[in-house]
């Protein structure tokens, strides 16, 4: 559809504000240039109306969702490639231009540790695709208890501080990427990075990534609250899949959990010497890297001797080291940066109203499937911090809202088990990943925890815009802000999607 004039007028609709609220209200948009107009300016300035009319029948006209966690779809792999750059395009080409189905009209790969695939790609975008904003680059400094499924071969320290995260992921793609939201086809490659900040190196390199633009995110981690809450101090903005790879929530040591519940209690930051002792595998194989360059094994001694086997987040067989107080080694130096003053006192008389906090918590990634997480907790970390949450997927290969059960091929001869939203590594009780979709996510977590549909749609638009702070162009209905749009109706069910002004899926079709 092309408008005469290039002004389209959403009208019949509910808005979904910043704050979860939903407002009737007409949209305008300029279809030419793809972007949210403000609509009174507009009309004085051009002294015209839109000449294309689209009655939303009185269902939510949403801005698009973000996926900033997914590790592939429709049978295409990001973690797989095999020496065919065109092949490897065209399989990200496929990825963002059927994804737009579920409402996802911008996402991050998840990948761990491949700067081949790294340089390959920068953000990208095709006239009927969803935008892809860049890597979560997850791995492979993190803890090897709480691995997941990365092979812990492939786990490093960054023994170099920040040198170390150039020197696997690529100096090239760790550049300021201050400016990117305002092309989507330039600009680096890694854009989140989710790292354990108890592995030595991690937080000496923090300050650097937060310089740089870069999202950090604490996960795949056995941090104590005091190295999780240092780590926050210094730039972390995000929890990776929130009660999963990490320690479970204890009364006395909440750990990377109790963040979301941080006291207005806090004071100035110990020096970070207790936490937990990391664990690395005993000897890595040699690991090519960007530009030729080689790194060795850390250490001598055999890896042959760990005998325990874990997938996606399946923990079994993994025992979590003791907590007992450990001393960082020089690579993490002890920060004593203070926090900023309360703005008022932590004893007040006023009824209702919680003393400020200069300690601000990080937003949190919820796989909102029923299974990664119980209803339960997610309401139960919901109710705690709204304002944090975001909803990822996490999903693999194998999501396709089309896609029958059984069994179907996954990689290094393993095969996948699905069973309507579980999927296991065949032949085993292990949970391998997820299949939802993130409309799904959103339905789920208004069910799960009785918020209302627009504040669900902000937990998968305004909040992980805000987190990657890229609000002003994604995420948002702001005027400016790209017309990357999604029809849902009163269930929350996908009807229509547009990408930059341009209706690129329909239910109808």
């Amino acid at each position: 559809m092309t408008s005469p004039n290039a002004l389209v007028c959403f009208t019949n609709c509910l808005l979904p504000q910043e704050d979860g609220s939903l407002v009737e209200k007409d949209l305008w948009i300029d279809e030419a240039s793809g972007i949210i107009l403000d609509a009174q300016k507009t009309f004085y300035l051009r002294r015209e109306r839109p000449s294309t009319i689209i009655d939303v029948g009185g269902n939510i006209l949403s801005p698009g969702f973000l996926d900033i966690q997914i590790n592939g779809a429709y049978g295409f792999d990001f973690s797989v490639y095999e020496s065919d750059d065109d092949a490897y395009r065209q399989g990200m080409q496929m990825v963002a231009e059927r994804i737009v189905e579920t409402g996802v009209t911008s996402y991050t790969q998840e990948k761990s540790i491949y700067p081949k695939l790294l340089s390959l790609l920068k953000p990208f975008s095709t006239l009927t695709s969803a935008t892809l904003l860049g890597w979560h680059a997850e791995g492979p400094f993190i803890d090897l208890t709480k691995r997941g499924a990365h092979a812990p071969a492939y786990l490093l320290p960054a023994v170099d501080g920040f040198k170390s995260f150039e020197n696997v992921y690529g100096s090239e793609n760790l550049v300021d990427g201050e400016d990117w939201t305002m092309s989507d086809n330039n600009g680096a490659a890694v854009r989140l990075i989710t790292a354990a900040p108890e592995i030595p190196g991690v937080m000496a390199a923090l300050d650097e990534l937060t310089k740089r633009g870069i999202a950090f995110s604490i996960g795949h981690s056995v941090a104590t609250t005091e190295v999780a809450t240092a780590a926050v101090q210094h730039g972390a903005r995000l929890i990776t899949h929130l009660f999963n790879a990490m320690p479970q929530l204890h009364h006395r040591d909440p750990s990377i959990i109790g963040l979301l519940g941080a006291s207005p209690h806090l004071s100035s930051p110990t020096p970070l010497a207790p936490q937990l002792p990391c664990a690395l595998p005993e000897a890595l194989p040699v690991l090519e890297l960007p530009g030729g360059q080689v790194v060795d094994s850390p250490v001598e001694k055999e890896f042959s001797s760990f005998q325990a086997s874990s997938e996606a987040f399946d923990d079994s067989g993994i025992i979590t080291p003791k907590r007992k107080d450990t001393v960082l080694n020089g690579s993490n130096p002890p920060f004593k940066q203070p926090l900023k003053k309360q703005s008022r006192p932590s004893l007040h008389l006023e009824k209702g109203q919680i003393a400020d906090m200069a300690f601000e918590r990080p937003y949190y990634g919820l796989i909102v499937d029923g299974i990664h997480c119980h209803p339960n907790s997610v309401r139960l970390a919901y109710s705690s911090y709204p304002e944090g949450c975001i909803l990822i997927t996490d999903a693999m290969k194998i999501l396709d809202p089309n896609l029958k059960d059984g069994v179907h091929e996954w990689r290094d001869g393993k095969r996948f088990l699905k069973e309507g939203e579980r999927l296991y590594i065949e032949g085993t009780t292990t949970l391998a990943g997820s299949v939802v979709t993130l409309d799904h996510c959103v339905r789920n977590l208004s069910r799960f925890t009785g918020c209302s549909l627009g504040e669900a749609i902000k937990c998968a638009t305004y909040n992980p815009a805000k987190c990657l702070g890229i609000e002003n162009k994604k995420g948002t209905l702001r005027p400016g802000a790209h017309a990357d749009l999604v029809i849902v109706d009163r269930q929350g069910v996908v009807h229509s999607t547009w990408v930059r002004g341009t209706k690129v899926w329909s239910k109808d079709i």
